[in-house]
């Protein structure tokens, strides 16, 4: 069966990254099939953890080659970067395990971020555990899944005064 590659988006502070790149070995089979989206520290973890996994792992069926696009680092604009990529509708989900125990220089930029993968109804995991139910989840399969987005038009066309 030929599935539909989706463009995910794998973020992580900085206390969390070994957490995620647990998590990214442990599905690296799911994730070697889309194209990743990752700021910039994170993407070079992801990438290196999928090339480690891919290399421990040789099989004889052939695997797709890893597609993964780095932004910028959180604090130098990444998550602004992300957040375009999400207005623009091109990103399928947001891996994003952000450490609720540190203040980060840039924490506008990541409310900013989960505000607007929340405007998009765009599919969130924050931790370990929503992200496997995310992964897991029959509709992550399904090429024909759309989520709903609210429509803002009103917003939009309303008239200022």
């Amino acid at each position: 069966m030929n599935k539909m590659t989706k463009m995910l988006a794998l973020v992580a502070h900085d206390n969390m990254k070994h957490d995620l790149a647990e998590w990214v070995d442990w599905n690296s089979r799911k994730l070697s099939c889309h194209h990743l989206i990752c700021t910039g520290t994170t993407g070079k973890m992801v990438e290196k953890t999928l090339r480690d996994h891919k290399e421990e792992n040789e099989e004889d069926e052939p695997k797709p080659e890893l597609r993964i696009t780095l932004l910028k680092s959180g604090p130098l604009g990444g998550d602004q970067q992300l957040g375009s990529l999400i207005a623009d509708g091109r990103i399928s989900a947001l891996i994003f395990f952000w450490d609720p125990m540190s203040a980060q220089p840039h924490d506008v930029d990541v409310k900013a971020l989960l505000r607007l993968a929340t405007l998009y109804n765009v599919p969130t995991a924050i931790n370990r555990s929503t992200a496997d139910f995310l992964i897991s989840s029959p509709l992550y399969e399904d090429d024909d899944y759309e989520p709903v987005v609210k429509d803002y038009r009103a917003y939009v066309e309303r008239v200022l005064k």
